[in-house]
């Protein structure tokens, strides 16, 4: 069974940086994709990175350039760097795990919350 689980989440100022990360345990297949996915209060949950198996990654234009998702093979974990950080990054932040095979699988973390605010 596919576990996964975030961290990382917490209270920082506008401007400043926060690292979420995103371990999963239990074993993936080759073909996969990890995602950051956040849902701001009273808003519906929505994309804002991911990575595939092969290193490829694809960022929400809101996100592009101050949020970077990264990789350690070696510690299953997706990691979700944030700079410069704004009022509106305000989420619960998700990880997603969609495991390409026969069946497709997908996997949700219960979530980190960040909050940015002075």
């Amino acid at each position: 069974q596919v576990q996964v689980v975030e961290s990382g989440g917490g209270t920082v100022q506008p401007g400043e940086s926060r690292r979420l990360s995103c371990v999963v345990s239990g074993g993936l297949r080759e073909l996969w994709v990890m995602g950051w996915y956040r849902q701001p209060p009273g808003a519906q949950r929505g994309f804002v990175a991911a990575i595939t198996n092969v290193g490829q990654t694809n960022y929400a234009r809101a996100v592009e350039g101050r949020f970077t998702i990264s990789r350690d093979s070696a510690k299953n974990t997706v990691y979700l760097q944030m700079n410069a950080l704004k009022p509106e990054d305000t989420a619960v932040y998700y990880c997603k795990i969609d495991d390409y095979g026969t069946p497709d699988r997908t996997f949700w973390g219960r979530g980190t919350l960040v909050t940015v605010s002075s």
